[in-house]
């Protein structure tokens, strides 16, 4: 298991991601914190370029595959959508080529994205997994770099958003944070062990996509199929073997959220903060509102990952 990234990495790597993107408002919103009888913070990760904290990763990883193989000619990565324009963002910042293979039923809006972003956009399969495995074979058949989902320095990246939230607000009691393939959660696990704090950081995975839940609770990487879900950026189907060794060692408990949860979250943020909720960004205010029991009176933070929804989706979201 690689060791997670110490403070003075991640102070070079938050040195690093601000140069391009300033520190996210983490904001404690009234209404929010009336809704969960609990001092809620809202780490606003949806207040980047590209609308989501994947950027963080992206930087980081993209500055050392600059400065180690300053000769490369391209990159490829599987998304769901963040992932893949991270990635996007970040090699036209270094002049690559990039190629992003996503499944079929993707984001219409994503998936725009990324091609305004200058990429190639593919698409293949029925899921993640599946569009993943393709993207493999292209980078073997291309010569393209392969651009990981998870990896210790996108790990190293996300983490900054992490610490710019403990530096930035009172002591928290917990954090909640959803979990895809992990590079999120690590990032939080890594800033709470540079600065020395007993924050509870706890997991948030749907329903639909039982697989890291079903894996903490056997204690090794378990497989599971993923059911249709609004949450697409968690739409995990194979652990990560080296994040869910850190998840492992360092979160308190997984909790699994249903689809509408994950919507009536979506609304409440809108709502309440007017800010806009893609389900992988609202599914940990929709964990610490179904335990609101646990909460209650305590101080504990919530992790907005991003706001990139389709608007036709949002809009039905929103009608209820």
């Amino acid at each position: 298991m690689d060791r997670l990234p110490e403070l003075t990495s991640l102070r070079e790597a938050a040195d690093l991601v601000n140069r391009v993107i300033p520190p996210t408002p983490s904001i404690r919103w009234p209404l929010i914190c009336e809704r969960a009888a609990a001092e809620v913070w809202v780490k606003h990760e949806n207040h980047t370029p590209v609308g989501a904290f994947k950027i963080r990763g992206g930087l980081v990883y993209f500055d050392h595959l600059k400065r180690h193989e300053p000769n490369l000619a391209g990159v490829i990565a599987a998304t769901r959508g963040n992932h893949g324009q991270s990635v996007a963002y970040c090699a036209r910042l270094h002049g690559l080529r990039a190629v992003i293979v996503v499944p079929h039923g993707n984001s219409r809006e994503k998936n725009a994205a990324m091609r305004a972003l200058g990429v190639e956009l593919v698409e293949s399969g029925h899921d993640f997994q599946a569009a993943f495995e393709h993207a493999a074979r292209l980078a073997a058949e291309r010569e393209l770099r392969f651009v990981p989902s998870f990896d210790k320095l996108l790990v190293r990246g996300v983490a900054t958003a992490y610490l710019e939230l403990f530096e930035s607000t009172p002591a928290l009691d917990a954090l909640y944070v959803p979990i895809g393939l992990g590079s999120g959660i690590c990032g939080a696990l890594a800033a709470r062990a540079a600065l020395g704090l007993q924050t509870e950081i706890i997991g948030v995975v749907p329903a639909n996509a039982p697989a890291y839940a079903r894996s903490f609770a056997a204690r090794r990487p378990i497989s599971a199929d993923v059911a249709e879900t609004i949450a697409d950026g968690m739409a995990c189907r194979i652990p990560d073997p080296r994040a869910l060794a850190h998840i492992l060692a360092g979160v308190s408990r997984i909790v699994t959220v249903d689809e509408s949860e994950i919507r009536a979250a979506m609304r409440h943020l809108f709502a309440d903060t007017h800010n806009v909720a893609e389900g992988a960004g609202a599914a940990s205010l929709a964990a610490l509102l179904q335990g609101r029991q646990l909460m209650r009176g305590r101080r504990a933070a919530v992790v907005l990952t991003g706001s990139n929804v389709d608007s036709k989706l949002f809009a039905s979201v929103l009608a209820g």
